[in-house]
C-alpha cells in the first residue's frame, strides 16, 4: 500500500504540520492502543498543507506489504513543530491529541491479495484549524478524508485568465452528497482528486471583491481510475 497527503483549501497564508509517522490497523476493529502497526514513513517532514494543490501531494509511505482482510484506521503521527500563518503573522499550532496518539482516520477498506492500494489523505484545512477571537490559542481539530486512489476518479482543468486575476481561485466540486475542494495554483491549475464515480457541478470562485459572478459548470462525469479534464475556465 501507499499513502498520499493532499489538502483540501484553507483561509490563511500557510499551515505548516510536522508529520512523523504513518501507522495504521489491519484486521482489528478495536479503539483502543493495540495492534497498531509503523509502516516505516519514507517522507517524514514539515509540509504545508496549503502548497498541496493543483495536483501536488506528498508521498508518506510506499510498496508497504499489508495482510489482506480490512484496512480498519491509518493513524498519522505528528511533531512539535506545527504552526499557522495568518496575515504574515507565525502563530504555534496546538495539536495535544496528534502528539499523544496521532490523527485517527477511518477506512475500512476491503484489501485483497495481490492488489496494490493508494490511500487519498485529504487535509481539510478550514474546517480543522479552530481559532479562538484573539488568536491566542489555536487547536488542530482534524478532518481528514481518506479515500483509495483506484476507487475514486479526477477532475482537472486550468483558468483561463488567471493572471489577470490576481488572486486565489477556489474550485469545489459537489454530487449533491460530497462536496470536494481545491485551490488553482499559482498557473492557474487545479486538480480535485478523491471522487467517487458520480454527476459533479463544478463551481470557480474568484475573489468577491473583484465583482466576477462565479462559474458554473454542470454534469460533469466522473468515472473510476479516470481524470475528466475540462474545458478552461474564464471569468467574464
Amino acid at each position: 500500500m501507499s499513502v498520499k497527503l493532499v489538502d483540501a483549501p484553507g483561509d490563511y497564508e500557510h499551515v505548516y504540520v510536522d508529520v512523523e509517522d504513518i501507522m495504521i490497523k489491519v484486521n482489528d476493529d478495536s479503539e483502543d492502543d493495540s495492534g497498531w502497526i509503523s509502516i516505516n514513513a519514507i517522507n517524514p517532514g514539515i509540509y504545508d498543507l496549503l502548497e498541496l494543490t493543483g495536483g501536488i501531494n506528498v508521498l508518506l509511505a510506499d510498496d508497504y506489504e499489508i495482510p489482506s482482510g480490512t484496512l480498519n484506521q491509518i493513524r498519522l503521527i505528528l511533531g512539535t513543530d506545527n504552526s499557522v500563518v495568518i496575515d504574515g503573522q507565525t502563530y504555534p499550532l496546538n495539536t495535544p491529541s496528534a502528539q499523544q496518539s496521532g490523527l485517527k482516520i477511518k477506512v475500512n477498506q476491503p484489501v485483497l491479495p495481490n492488489i496494490s492500494y493508494t490511500f487519498l489523505l485529504d487535509f481539510d484545512v478550514d474546517a480543522s484549524v479552530v481559532l479562538a477571537p484573539d488568536t491566542s490559542n489555536i487547536n488542530l481539530k482534524p478532518v481528514i478524508n481518506a479515500s483509495v486512489e483506484a476507487e475514486t476518479g479526477v477532475i482537472s482543468g486550468t483558468i483561463d485568465n488567471f493572471d489577470t486575476l490576481q488572486s486565489q481561485v477556489l474550485i469545489e466540486a459537489t454530487n449533491g452528497i460530497e462536496t470536494i475542494s481545491t485551490y488553482a495554483n499559482d498557473l492557474g491549475e487545479y486538480v480535485l482528486v478523491g471522487l467517487p464515480s458520480g454527476t459533479y457541478t463544478v463551481t470557480a470562485y474568484a475573489d468577491s471583491s473583484l465583482g466576477f459572478p462565479d462559474v458554473i459548470v454542470t454534469n460533469v462525469t466522473v468515472e473510476v481510475g479516470q481524470t475528466t479534464t475540462l474545458d478552461p475556465i474564464t471569468f467574464q
